[in-house]
């Protein structure tokens, strides 16, 4: 008997198929073990000894597994063709080891890249040894992330209130985010003018040239400064008759790109599609697994976690033998197209993310697949045909044209696809982008007099840089070579888990908690978030795989310097980390206006107050040196100009009909919220109500700011109690009450427009839930590994949490309860009992009087029964 290890049940079950009755397939479910989830678990002192913990459900995987391979002949480890494969399979050796099943059973290892019937048949008769190589890297990576984030997120937690974690790539992907968001708040738009004329030829079709050249010199790009510069400029091109002086055709080919690799696919679902990365990952992981096809489950692309682009020679003839019969021998190049990785320490251990078939198209398996599978598996399919056809054959075409005294010089282009080669296949970005220069251009000959129709000034201004979306962010950290393609999606993932970031439009904008986080490093660690520093470190973890570094070594360099500089920055007091972080980020903070005289750290709440960075518990917010005598606060993000987006003036929204009061929108410490009159020095603060995340701040009415004034609302009596029902706004969202009992209300426009009977049904369905103190399971992960009880995720009245005895922990926003491993689990149980782990003394004796005074009733409450039961 033959045993095969691989990583999930349904590529277990698929290749057992494939290999038949001497052979036992069997799952490991993914990674079998790790480091548990408390500092310690990696040991500089030791060497670098890591202590490797089995979760509860991989342990009785391990046993059946263990059983199985004791009465075996030989274990095939034939897990995923990656780091992160050879590592699972080291894990199972291990174990197995341990357990004392290998004991005359020959282990070998075999790869492949994809599950079809002739590639796993091919890889189990060309088994290797383990490459210790590979997994010396994973080893490296492993306690690098692991040191990084133990040693430096407890700095965090003490210097920063509020802050989560910091992580080696993940800091440095959050810089990138930062560093653009200041970039934008920096940009000024500068104002710039074209001129296009709209123009008739002989052929009496109309086309649009615009102003090249004035008085024979170029303008360059911002030079129309200004309305009145255009206008004169227009002036001049209307100066008839305008002839054509030159038409210039020359011949252009636009080449194909090559076939994906994991950040490339990533990138164009993402344009195409909006998929997120790991939306992408998931369904390409499906792909890979195989789904049933003429009775047969079979993998339908190769394996999708590789920066290689290169094509298996047997897939290449059959990638060209589809192009010829398909689309014919001029779609054909004489010779294979042979591709190069342009990414910055790409490894290039695998092919490119091709068709398992090339012969099987989109349509052939569209009975198979979900949307998203077919959207993805023709993305994949197409990009591979392409890559290997024919360029597309153009035609550019110039038209230059002059005025009747040649002060003004025009031009249009325009481009003809002769040959649409790869282009008939596929065409990357959006299928609705379009290019001005493709414009088809009538037939136009020199001396020409073309009929002017119409001349047109317009009005530009320069564009910030653009946030980053899921594909540019993946784009730039491949090009600065940090990360690698397995882990761009829990990268990006992890960003918005944290909350260090929110995606707006698809777009990355940084809370204020993530640049505070980013600053602080920059400041106080900048080593460590130079995008050099850690592409240096990703090129040394790939000597490593490469065997040509030693991967203790690697360690003991880097924690020689990391180490200490932790622990001098620990030795540094709050008060000078905040004192540092203000004079740091006072150009964001506190930009500079035209107005030389005004000090833009002046209160402008009271006459001699300062304005500095403060922190609280909620995070960080600009105040008054003046406090408490002046409570003047503004947002962390908000610079204080008056003209911008972080201006303090209030919105007035008009006057309340009932105590005639002004009610304004304002931006405070938390957001922004609505706020009815003015404050009284010495007297009651004014009315103040939290403008909710789905309304917009902007466009808010009178109407809407008078009605979130007024709650909460007053829906009805309850039929059966006979008590009031009230809808309001708090902490967690929109919510129906009654008698103390709360339900959750989907949007802020239902707070105001919910009746009485969805109140009751609410209600009724929040008590049902609640069910009298019983919490729904939703997952249960497994034992704690160094204390008593288990560890799962519940549904809560806020939503769901994992516990662990006493402790609670609310899972991060946008995480599913599905998703959620013992490993995040532990991390968020442990940093909730950090926070909470000096208030518990002080309210320990509290809670030992409660019990004392409970068991002195008791007796009483015994006598009370009895005396109950006698009557």
């Amino acid at each position: 008997m033959n045993v095969v290890i691989v990583e999930s049940p349904s590529k277990a079950k698929t290749i057992n198929k494939y290999l038949g009755k001497d052979f036992k397939v069997l799952a490991s479910f993914g990674h079998i073990r790790d480091l548990p989830s408390k500092d310690g678990s990696v040991k500089p002192d030791e060497d670098f000894a890591m202590d490797w913990v089995v979760d509860r459900d991989s342990n009785k995987r391990l046993t059946d597994i263990a059983k199985a391979v004791k009465e075996s002949d030989r274990l095939y480890l034939a897990t995923d063709p990656d780091r992160e494969g050879e590592a699972i399979s080291w894990h199972v050796l291990e174990v197995l080891n341990k357990k004392k099943a290998l004991k005359g059973v020959d282990v070998k290892r075999v790869v492949f890249n994809e599950i079809t019937k002739s590639a796993i048949l091919k890889a189990m008769a060309e088994p290797r040894d383990l490459d210790d190589e590979m997994v010396n890297a994973y080893l490296a990576r492993r306690a690098l992330d692991y040191l990084v984030g133990f040693t430096l997120s407890p700095v965090l937690w003490r210097k920063l209130p509020g802050a989560r974690s910091a992580g080696r790539v993940q800091s440095v992907a959050l810089r990138l985010v930062c560093e653009r968001e200041s970039e934008i708040e920096k940009f000024r738009a500068q104002e710039y003018w074209s001129v296009e004329a709209a123009l008739n030829g002989q052929s009496d079709k109309s086309f649009i040239a615009r102003l090249f050249a004035l008085n024979g010199e170029k303008i360059k790009k911002y030079g129309i400064a200004n309305e009145a510069a255009a206008t004169e400029a227009a002036g001049l091109v209307g100066r008839t008759p305008l002839t054509v002086t030159a038409v210039e055709r020359k011949p252009a080919r636009r080449h194909p790109q090559p076939p994906f690799t994991t950040s490339t696919l990533q990138q164009e679902a993402a344009r195409k599609y909006g998929f997120p990365a790991n939306r992408t990952m998931r369904v390409a992981q499906s792909l890979y697994e195989g789904k049933t096809i003429g009775g047969e489950v079979t993998g339908l692309i190769t394996y999708m976690r590789t920066d290689g682009v290169t094509i298996a020679q047997e897939a290449l003839n059959a990638t060209r033998g589809v192009i010829e019969s398909r689309y014919g021998a001029k779609f054909l190049p004489d010779s294979p197209r042979v591709y190069k990785t342009k990414a910055k320490n790409a490894q290039e251990a695998h092919e490119a993310i091709r068709p398992t078939d090339p012969m099987r198209r989109p349509a052939d398996v569209a009975h198979a697949l979900d949307a998203d599978e077919m959207k993805l598996y023709e993305l994949i399919w197409r990009r591979t045909i392409a890559s290997q056809m024919e360029s597309a054959v153009m035609e550019r075409t110039t038209v230059t044209i002059l005025n009747s005294d040649k002060t003004a010089e025009l031009r249009a282009t325009g481009t003809v696809v002769q040959f649409e080669g790869f282009l008939s296949v596929y065409q990357e970005g959006r299928d609705d982008e379009a290019d001005e220069d493709d414009a088809r251009l009538p037939k136009l000959t020199e001396g020409e007099v073309l009929t002017l129709e119409q001349v047109t000034p317009k009005q530009h201004f320069t564009d910030p840089p653009p946030r980053f979306t899921e594909a540019t962010l993946v784009k730039r950290l491949e090009e600065l070579g940090i990360g690698r393609p397995s882990t761009y999606a829990s990268i990006l993932s992890v960003l918005r888990e944290r909350n260090y970031v929110h995606m707006e439009r698809n777009r990355f904008i940084p809370e204020d908690k993530g640049r505070l986080v980013t600053a602080f490093l920059e400041k106080f660690f900048p080593r460590y978030v130079e995008y050099d520093f850690t592409a240096n470190l990703e090129e040394q973890l790939d000597h490593i795989s490469a065997g040509e570094e030693d991967w203790k070594a690697v360690l003991r360099e880097f924690w020689a310097a990391f180490k200490p500089k932790t622990e001098e920055i620990l030795g540094v007091r709050n008060a000078e980390v905040i004192d540092a972080l203000d004079e740091y980020l006072a150009p964001m903070l506190f930009a500079e206006t035209d107005d030389a005289a005004k000090d833009p750290r002046k209160c402008p709440s009271c006459d001699d107050g300062r304005l500095g960075l403060k922190t609280s518990r909620y995070g960080a917010f600009v105040g008054c040196s003046n406090y408490p005598e002046c409570n003047y606060t503004r947002p962390f993000g908000s610079n204080g100009d008056e003209n911008g987006e972080g201006s303090d003036e209030p919105a007035n929204l008009g006057e309340d009909p009932e105590t005639g009061e002004p009610i304004s929108v304002r931006t405070g410490r938390f957001g922004p919220y609505i706020q009815l009159g003015e404050a009284q020095k010495g007297g009651e603060k004014p009315k103040r109500a939290s403008i909710p995340k789905d309304m917009d701040a902007g466009s808010l009415t009178l109407e809407q700011a008078i009605a979130l004034l007024s709650l909460p609302r007053e829906v009805g009596v309850h039929p059966e109690t006979g008590k009031v029902i009230t809808a309001s706004i708090g902490r967690y969202g929109p919510y129906v009450a009654h008698d103390g009992n709360y339900g959750k209300l989907a949007s802020t426009e239902e707070v105001f427009s919910v009746g009485l009977n969805r109140a009751v049904a609410v209600i009724a369905d929040a008590a049902a839930k609640k069910g009298g103190g019983t919490k729904t399971v939703l997952k249960e992960l497994g034992e704690h590994p160094e204390e008593e009880g288990p560890i799962r995720v519940l549904d809560g009245r806020y939503g769901p949490y994992v516990n662990h005895k006493r402790t609670n922990a609310t899972l991060p926003k946008g995480t599913e309860p599905e998703s959620v491993t013992l490993e995040q689990a532990l991390e968020w149980l442990a940093a909730k009992a950090s926070k909470k782990g000096a208030p518990k003394k002080k309210t320990a004796p509290k809670k030992a009087a409660a019990k004392k005074t409970t068991a002195k009733k008791a007796p009483a409450k015994k006598a009370s029964a009895k005396s109950k039961k006698a009557s």
